[in-house]
């Protein structure tokens, strides 16, 4: 049996505290520009200063990490391993993905590149999902099939508190923004094949909660109602700087979710805190593929 590498980046929330509790697993910190100095994500940029940071008004943007220092990495990893299976962030948020993919080449397929669409916490599930399967005795070319056989198999919804970082990227305009301000609207956002883009626009934060719940139920209900019958989905909630609302969130869902197991409560990766803002909440869901 193959000995196989499993290597992400930060963006699936897995800290570097927790990659050396786990046999196998290599994550790459994300780099992050704040003003002129470079800082990457659980070594010199951790949760509560990047908040500090962001909150204080000073100029965030994200970087993609050094293609020279992946390839060094894949190169000291296959010193004692067979393959590697790299899982990046989703290609449809990133080019880091792509760019993986090119360099990987060179290796002759001992390196495979994942792309499935996943990020924070379904990146992390995805992190795990080829641990297990490795485990199992996949080589890297089945693991990577295999987790893009199951990339649109997860959701995500995003309850967004403010408008601000969404004008400042870009993706509503300056009136947009305004009247969304004045109104106190809420946008919940999706995140579905990589993607980020709006779901629905609500006037309160209750009421985004019960949006997204619904959102969930309506999916696992039609498209993952095979696997969730089969006990294959999972559920997830994210947030950016509000762990206490997120701990009460998680309360709310195992009410109304008693069969379907919620398994994190984590922090949205950085990249997408840097597009929305704190104060946000996500619920998520994703198929596990521990019983295939």
């Amino acid at each position: 049996m193959k000995k196989i590498a499993v290597v992400t980046d930060s963006n699936s929330g897995i800290t570097q505290k927790e990659m050396k509790e786990i046999k196998d697993l290599f994550v790459i910190p994300m780099p992050f520009m704040i003003g002129e100095e470079e800082y990457f994500e659980d070594i010199n940029l951790t949760q509560e200063g990047f908040y500090q940071k962001l909150l204080s008004n000073e100029n965030i943007t994200t970087s993609q990490p050094s293609i020279g220092a992946i390839v060094e990495l894949w190169e000291s990893i296959l010193k004692d391993y067979d393959e590697i299976v790299h899982i990046p962030m989703s290609s449809a948020l990133s080019m880091s993905c792509e760019t993986a993919k090119n360099f990987a080449k060179q290796f002759n397929g001992k390196v495979q590149v994942v792309d499935n669409h996943a990020i924070s916490v379904t990146l992390k599930e995805s992190v795990y999902d080829a641990l297990r399967l490795a485990k199992k005795g996949l080589y890297a070319e089945e693991i990577k099939k295999r987790l893009e056989e199951n990339m649109n198999n997860s959701s995500i919804y995003i309850m967004v508190s403010t408008l601000k970082y969404l004008k400042k990227g870009g993706r509503i305009t300056p009136a947009a923004a305004a009247i969304g301000t004045l109104l106190k609207i809420k946008p919940v956002l999706q995140i579905q094949g990589g993607k980020l883009d709006q779901y629905a626009k609500v006037l309160n934060e209750k009421t985004a909660r019960i949006k997204m719940i619904e959102a969930i139920k309506k999916d696992l209900a039609t498209r993952f109602k095979d696997y969730d019958k089969k006990g294959q989905m999972r559920l997830y909630i994210a947030y950016t700087n509000c762990k206490d609302k997120a701990e009460i969130f998680a309360q709310e869902i195992r009410k109304e979710f008693t069969t379907t197991p919620l398994t994190f409560v984590d922090p949205l990766s950085l990249s997408i805190a840097c597009h929305i803002g704190d104060g946000a909440l996500a619920i998520a869901t994703s198929r596990v593929m521990e019983d295939d």
